[in-house]
């Protein structure tokens, strides 16, 4: 008579999995923090400094002169540029410290971009404009 000296278990481990799945979730947080939504293109002039500074809340100018506006990590809204005033100060409530980032087409007029920063200056925001680095870097 032969008999099994091993028994196999008929159990299966999950705990390999559940560590791809963790390695995996931490991957996405991580990498969904480091990208900046901008769903409109504007094509920036070129700037030698680049700032340091994250800005909270965008302010985008199209080169139809279309005004979009989103704080943090929200979707971009089309806004009047007589609504964004209001839409700055409801953003300041939410975050005292924001900076703004002004993301202007090269094709805006000067004058759009001196509105926006009359609003800014007006309300005491602190203005970041956005600029492209230089070719060859």
């Amino acid at each position: 008579m032969l008999k099994r000296r091993t028994k196999i278990s008929p159990s299966f481990s999950m705990a390999s999995m559940t560590d791809v799945i963790f390695l995996l979730l931490i991957f996405f947080m991580i990498t969904s923090t480091v990208v900046s939504p901008n769903a409109i293109k504007v094509l920036l002039p070129q700037g030698k400094q680049q700032t340091s500074a994250k800005p909270l809340t965008r302010v985008i100018i199209d080169k139809d002169l279309n005004f979009y506006a989103a704080f943090g990590n929200e979707k971009e809204q089309m806004l009047e540029v007589d609504d964004l005033p209001v839409f700055l100060q409801e953003c300041a409530l939410r975050e005292p410290e924001m900076y703004v980032a002004l993301y202007a087409d090269e094709a805006v007029p000067y004058r759009e971009i001196v509105k926006v920063l009359n609003i800014a200056n007006e309300n005491q925001f602190k203005m970041v404009l956005a600029t492209r680095p230089p070719e060859g870097r």
